[in-house]
C-alpha cells in the first residue's frame, strides 16, 4: 500500500488514502501508540457509538454533519479490516467483495430477473436466501428457535421489535394494533400493582421491561422505529426544557430558583410555542 501523503486544500482524499492512513495509523513502529494498542473489543463501541451519531445526524436533518458522521463510520469498518488484516483474516477488499456479493444475491428481482420484481417482497425470498447463506457457511443455528441469531447486543427496543417481527413472520401475532393497545394498559396496570404493593425492586423491572416490550410491539404494527421514536422524543425534551431554562435566564434565575408548579407553565407555554409553529409552517405551505 502506498504511503499516505498530506494533500492541498484543492485535492481529494480517495477511500485508498484512507486505507492507507489507518494502515500507517497502525504502523508498529511509525504509528500512533494508541491506535497500535487498540483491538477488535475495544474499538467495538467506538462503532456502537458511531452509527448513533449517524442516526442523530439523520434525525437532526443535519447533511453536513451527516456526511462527517458517515466518516467516522466508515473509519470504524476500515479499522476492523485494518485489524483483521493485520493477522491475515480478511482484508478491507474482502469486505468489499463480499458485501457486493451479497447484495447481488439477494436482490435477484433486479439482477437476474427484473419481472419478479413486483412480487418479491411479499414472497418470502429474502428470508429463504438468507437461511441457504448460512447453510452454506455451516453457521450453527439452534434449529428450535427462530429468535436464536437475533442479536443480544442490539439496543433493547430494537431487539425487542426484531424478536417480535420474527415471531410475527410464523403468525405468532395479535390480529390487530388495538389488541396491542389493550396489552399495553394491562402491563400498565401490572406495574402499577407492583409499585403499589411494594414489591422488590427486581420484580417492578421486570414490570417494566414488560410495559416497553409491549410498546416496542406497538411501534413495529404501526410502522414505527421504536429506537427513533424515543430518540425524537428526547429531542423535544431537551429543546422543551431549554426552553425553560432560557426563559428563566431571562429573569436571571435557573431551574434551581424555581418550583415544579414554574417550571410546568413554562414547559406548557413551550408546548404552545412548538404548536404555533408547526401551525404556521403548514400555512405557510398551503398558501
Amino acid at each position: 500500500m502506498n504511503e499516505p501523503r498530506i494533500k492541498a486544500v484543492d485535492e481529494t482524499y480517495t477511500l485508498a488514502d484512507l486505507l492507507a492512513v489507518m494502515a500507517r495509523l497502525r504502523d508498529p513502529e511509525t504509528g500512533c501508540s494508541w491506535d497500535i494498542e487498540q483491538s477488535f473489543e475495544t474499538i467495538a463501541p467506538y462503532t456502537i457509538e458511531e452509527a448513533y451519531e449517524v442516526a442523530d445526524a439523520i434525525q437532526r436533518g443535519d447533511k453536513n454533519g451527516l456526511k462527517d458522521e458517515l466518516g467516522d463510520l466508515l473509519l470504524q469498518v476500515v479499522y476492523h479490516a485494518q485489524m483483521a488484516s493485520e493477522e491475515g483474516s480478511f482484508s478491507f477488499g474482502d469486505v468489499a467483495d463480499a458485501i457486493a456479493r451479497k447484495m447481488i444475491r439477494r436482490h435477484p428481482h433486479v439482477f437476474e430477473d427484473p419481472s419478479r420484481r413486483d412480487a418479491f417482497l411479499g414472497s418470502g425470498l429474502w428470508e429463504q436466501i438468507k437461511a441457504e447463506e448460512k447453510a452454506e457457511r455451516g453457521e450453527a443455528t439452534d434449529p428450535t428457535s427462530i429468535l436464536s441469531d437475533v442479536p443480544v447486543g442490539m439496543p433493547g427496543l430494537t431487539r425487542a421489535a426484531k424478536l417480535q417481527k420474527r415471531a410475527a413472520d410464523v403468525g405468532f401475532d395479535w390480529s390487530e394494533v388495538g389488541l396491542i393497545i389493550g396489552k399495553v394498559e394491562e402491563e400498565l396496570a401490572e406495574l402499577k400493582d407492583a409499585i403499589a404493593r411494594g414489591e422488590p425492586q427486581s420484580r417492578i423491572a421486570d414490570e417494566f421491561g414488560d410495559v416497553a416490550f409491549v410498546l416496542a410491539n406497538v411501534g413495529r404494527r404501526l410502522g414505527i422505529d421504536p429506537e427513533s421514536a424515543l430518540r425524537g422524543t428526547c429531542s423535544k425534551f431537551i429543546r422543551r426544557f431549554e426552553y425553560i431554562e432560557a426563559a428563566l435566564a431571562a429573569q436571571g434565575r435557573s431551574p434551581h430558583d424555581a418550583d415544579l408548579d414554574e417550571m410546568e407553565a413554562l414547559w406548557n407555554a413551550a408546548k404552545r410555542a412548538e404548536k404555533a409553529e408547526i401551525e404556521g409552517v403548514s400555512s405557510g405551505s398551503a398558501a
